[in-house]
């Protein structure tokens, strides 16, 4: 199974546009199974060790990388009452800062990184 299937089959599992599951992963890791973020995020969707093992994933593992991401993902869409921009900061930042701060925090790395989600977001639109 490819990479583009296992994002577009977690997508259509947790109720998301593949599109826009495939817009956070080319931004989280370009699509590099393999990617270590100097935080020691892991894999293509960028998973903090500690979350994998909350999520019940090995983050070196493709397909429970993804899963579990985009389960993540959906668990803080949730939590956010479906604002999107909250959940791509707290998928960023962690939900701490989104609570802090009652939303987007003011790091230049967690909105750049949501515009980033956003315009990857629309790329993918146009090439479905």
């Amino acid at each position: 199974i490819s990479t583009a299937e296992l994002i577009d089959n977690a997508a259509r599992k947790y109720g998301f546009p593949p599109a826009f599951v495939r817009a956070v992963v080319a931004t989280e890791s370009a699509y590099h199974a393999d990617a270590i973020s100097p935080k020691g995020a892991i894999g293509l969707m960028q998973l903090m060790p500690a979350t994998a093992r909350e999520l019940g994933a090995d983050p070196k593992n493709p397909a429970q990388n993804v899963d579990a991401g985009t389960r993540y993902l959906r668990d803080l869409l949730l939590k956010y009452e479906n604002h999107a921009y909250h959940a791509l900061a707290a998928y960023n930042a962690g939900p701490g800062a989104v609570d802090k701060y009652h939303g987007v925090p003011p790091y230049r790395e967690t909105q750049n990184y949501i515009l980033s989600v956003l315009r990857n977001w629309k790329k993918q639109q146009l090439a479905d």
